[in-house]
């Protein structure tokens, strides 16, 4: 006679998906593991005791309103409604400057710990949400499709500490992105919090003898047990923004301080595909991202890892100088990122898109390959080969000491 795990009711069924849905992405990475060690690749040693933060712009950003040309005229004429006036801007050099409502990030470019990267982007874009954040978080060409990403070859090549509780934290989202496939341990958190209790309730359950609860809980035990390691109980000074990013940043700043550790965090901030009623859409989103890195700042300066973390900042693609007829802009190509951190050299890096030279579909050419910012990260900052880990050389960029 065969033995059926008991049935679970639709409630139970609910609090189940909900309890498991900060570890379900990261459960094909425990699978592959065992694949990729029948290959393995002689490890490397990475400087780790340095730390990764991803800041996700989803949707998309608009560089050109970000850092804004207000010496250029071809940019008020590309923006009759959507540009920034000049008196308006953060000027950081005679040329170009900051959002108003970045303004806030303006301390640190004085400090020389801000660095403006100019026409990040690849040859032959996509300007497909889906193709081209999956060339991002790979770093492959175009026309290349890897499974892998690019985080997690680097640390194929030179893995995070045994004893760190988590190789990534992703926090925002359920896409792996860059820590997608291979070994690599990532967890996936909305809330430390939240994540432990749920963690804790499972449990609860699985001693009342659920089978099926019982055989997820195994599957998932070494993702939960990480969650745990990783729940937060330092009392910041600093105040955090009241909102979703905050949260975020707030969450990310108690997985650093857990002296548990981990070697990359990424967190995402939704809204950036501003087809329409851009002014007021990127007026927001910029006002909670640049309350959200001075806290972030402040968080590592309490705990003493400003000088010993690198945050950067990226998205799909930009947006085409030309506005819209819909008060906003359409997907574009080369676009603007940010780079900050203790050990940043702050200062302008590639070059700004040149607005009387746009392509035919309207788009400039960009001047910055995104992999010579990620083989930065990995030569400059972890010590980490990034000609194996992205599968082609790359040249690095100064923003960062090593």
């Amino acid at each position: 006679m065969t033995t059926r795990p008991p049935s679970m009711s639709p409630a139970r069924r609910r609090w189940l998906q909900a309890a498991c849905a900060g570890v379900a992405a990261a459960s094909l990475g425990r699978v592959e593991l065992a694949l990729a060690a029948a290959t393995p690749e002689p490890a490397g040693v990475g400087d780790f005791r340095n730390l990764i933060v991803l800041i996700e712009l989803k949707g998309g950003n608009d560089g050109l309103n970000t850092l804004v040309p207000y010496a250029d005229p071809t940019y008020y004429a590309l923006r009759p409604k959507l540009a920034i006036a000049r008196d308006q801007v953060v000027q950081l050099s005679d040329r170009a400057g900051l959002h108003p409502a970045l303004a806030p990030l303006a301390p640190l470019w004085k400090e020389r710990r801000l660095a403006v990267l100019q026409g990040v982007g690849y040859p032959a874009p996509n300007l497909s949400h889906f193709r081209s954040i999956e060339i991002w978080d790979t770093a492959s060409a175009s026309n290349q499709y890897l499974s892998e990403g690019w985080l997690t070859r680097g640390f194929d090549i030179a893995p995070p500490p045994k004893a760190f509780a988590a190789d990534g934290v992703i926090i925002g989202s359920a896409e792996m992105g860059p820590l997608a496939g291979g070994g690599t341990r990532a967890v996936a958190l909305s809330d430390t919090d939240q994540f432990v209790k749920r963690a804790k309730l499972a449990r609860t359950e699985s001693a009342s003898g659920n089978a099926a609860l019982e055989h997820i809980l195994k599957v998932e035990g070494d993702i939960v047990q990480a969650a745990a390691r990783l729940q937060g109980s330092h009392e910041f000074r600093t105040a955090f923004p009241k909102n979703g990013f905050g949260n975020a940043i707030r969450t990310a700043s108690q997985v650093i301080a857990n002296p548990a550790g981990v070697a990359a965090i990424r967190i995402t901030l939704n809204g950036f595909d501003t087809h329409t009623g851009q002014l007021a859409t990127q007026q927001r989103l910029f006002a909670e991202l640049a309350d959200g890195l001075v806290a972030l700042r402040g968080a590592l300066d309490e705990i003493d890892r400003w000088n010993s973390t690198l945050i950067l900042t990226y998205a799909e693609f930009g947006r085409r100088p030309k506005e819209n007829l819909s008060g906003g802009t359409d997907h574009g190509t080369a676009n603007v990122h940010f780079a900050l951190g203790g050990r940043v050299n702050g200062g302008f890096y590639g070059e700004a898109p040149n607005l009387d030279r746009l392509s035919g579909d309207g788009n400039p050419a960009h001047a910055l390959d995104f992999r010579s910012v990620y083989a930065t990260a990995l030569d400059r900052w972890w010590g980490i080969d990034s000609t194996r880990a992205l599968r082609g050389r790359f040249a690095t960029v100064p923003f960062v000491t090593a």
